[in-house]
C-alpha cells in the first residue's frame, strides 16, 4: 500500500471516529493537533512549488514533516497519538531516502527516490495536513493544500 493510500485510510478512520463521537479532542490535544497541522503545512508546500525545488530541499521538507509528527507524538497519548503514529509510519519510507550520489563506499541502505516517490510522499503530507484540519475543525478536508490564510 502506498503512502497516499495509508494516509487516506487513517484520515477516513479519524473522520468516522469524530463523526461518531468516539473521538473527541481534549483542549490540549486540539492545540497539539493544530500545531501539527501548521507544522506540516509549513514543511511541505503546494505541489507546484515543491516540484520546482531541488531534490535535496524536497527531502529536507519531508524530513521536517516527519520531525513535526515525531515531536507532536511525543507530547500526547490516546487517539491523537495513535493517529500521529500511523501517520509517521506511513511516511517511514522517507527515512531511507537520500538526495546525494553515493560516491565511494556504502549508503547505509538508502536509495535515491524517483520524482514520483517524492510526489507521493508530499501528497501524503498534504493529506495528513488536511485530515488534521478536519480533526481540529480549522479547514476544509476537501482541499488539503489550502492554507487558512488563503495562500
Amino acid at each position: 500500500m502506498d503512502m497516499r493510500r495509508i494516509v487516506a485510510v487513517l484520515a477516513e478512520e479519524a473522520e468516522q471516529q469524530i463523526q461518531g463521537r468516539v473521538w473527541e479532542l481534549l483542549p490540549s490535544d486540539h492545540a497539539l493537533a493544530l500545531e501539527a497541522e501548521a507544522g506540516l503545512r509549513k514543511a511541505v508546500g503546494l505541489s507546484d512549488i515543491q516540484e520546482e525545488l531541488p531534490q535535496i530541499k524536497r527531502l529536507e521538507h519531508l524530513r521536517e514533516a516527519l520531525a513535526v509528527l515525531a515531536a507532536c507524538l511525543a507530547r500526547t497519548r490516546g487517539r491523537l497519538a495513535w493517529f500521529l503514529s500511523g501517520a509517521a509510519n506511513a511516511l517511514e519510507p522517507v527515512l531511507r531516502w537520500r538526495a546525494l550520489p553515493a560516491g565511494a563506499g556504502g549508503t547505509f541502505d538508502t536509495f535515491l527516490p524517483s520524482p514520483e516517490e517524492y510526489a507521493e510522499a508530499e501528497d501524503a503530507v498534504r493529506r495528513l495536513q488536511g485530515a488534521l484540519a478536519l480533526i481540529t475543525g480549522s479547514g476544509d478536508p476537501g482541499d488539503p493544500g489550502r492554507r487558512p490564510d488563503g495562500a
